[in-house]
């Protein structure tokens, strides 16, 4: 999967390859600002959350596996941080991270330390989040409107930020307006992005929750969810569309065992003669978690 590009503003603040750190800065090191992109080693008990940071849930399982992953090879991208008038730092991207290591014992971490206004922390943390984290689609949504109700954006200036297109993030805007329970499912991935979408053009509620129950359960394509929705705008009745065949039950339940264990969507494709097992991931940092994991796997069955 190709990475995102950082939005404008963010690619100055955030580096998004691995760097060197020079060289350890002693505790009593005074906080340095104006860095550039001068990496420190910072005791990670001088370092605290971000007390604007939007994401009030991390997942468990991906926080455990990555401090796994951060024990044997430590953390290779730095966190960004602001000095404190105490002496200490403020987080201001790179939370995930930052709980990861802490679970992994780790005393030191690399960090950028940056003046940055109180008026940026809350908009630095949900670039970052839209970014750098495994969000579904309707965390994104969620993010883009606190950054639009917020900080006064226009959907132009959001798609500036975070580098994506105008369009996409008012479609993407569009699933706020999808009823809770079909909202739920596009939280836990029973639902993707495309389906989302052309759900949203129902007005009526029941309807959404309706069409949305037959494609998790017939596993309807986009393209099919589509033409369903275009029958029942116009009235017609929604029979005529040819259904997806009903997955094999073993299977589905092999899907939802593994992403369970792996804390990531999989998705088991059968073909006549066999077929295939694709992990998603969604950040350089999804992806080392995944491989590590993989990894770690084979190491116990001797075959690594």
């Amino acid at each position: 999967m190709t990475r995102k590009a950082l939005g404008k503003g963010l690619r100055s603040l955030i580096p998004e390859a691995p760097v060197r750190v020079p060289q350890p800065a002693s505790a009593g090191s005074p906080p340095t600002a104006g860095t550039g992109d001068s990496v420190r080693l910072i005791d990670i008990d001088r370092i605290r959350g971000n007390r604007k940071q939007p994401r009030q849930r991390f997942d468990d399982e991906g926080l455990e596996a990555l401090a796994h992953s951060l024990s044997s090879e430590g953390l290779l991208q730095p966190v960004l941080v602001r000095p404190l008038p105490d002496g200490r730092f403020e987080l201001v991207a790179g939370e995930r991270r930052w709980r990861a290591a802490q679970r992994a014992g780790l005393l030191k971490i690399p960090a950028v330390v940056r003046e940055v206004p109180d008026e940026r922390l809350l908009e630095i943390a949900l670039i970052e989040n839209l970014q750098r984290e495994n969000l579904n689609p309707i965390e994104e949504a969620q993010a883009y409107r606190t950054l639009i109700e917020t900080l006064g954006l226009k959907q132009q200036d959001v798609a500036e930020r975070v580098g994506k297109q105008r369009a996409s993030i008012a479609n993407t805007l569009r699933l706020l307006s999808l009823a809770g329970p079909v909202q739920d499912r596009l939280k836990v991935g029973e639902l993707n992005m495309g389906q989302g979408r052309a759900l949203a053009a129902l007005p009526d509620f029941r309807e959404q929750e309706r069409i949305a129950e037959r494609t998790v359960r017939e596993g309807l394509s986009v393209r099919q969810v589509e033409a369903i929705v275009a029958a029942a705008l116009k009235g017609g009745a929604d029979r005529k569309v040819r259904s997806a065949p009903r997955r094999d039950p073993n299977v589905v339940a092999a899907e939802e065992n593994l992403q369970r264990v792996i804390g990531t969507r999989v998705r088991i494709v059968e073909g006549r003669k066999g077929g295939r097992i694709e992990l998603h991931f969604y950040s350089p940092e999804e992806m080392q978690r995944v491989y590590q994991m993989v990894l770690e796997v084979a190491r116990r069955k001797g075959g690594a």
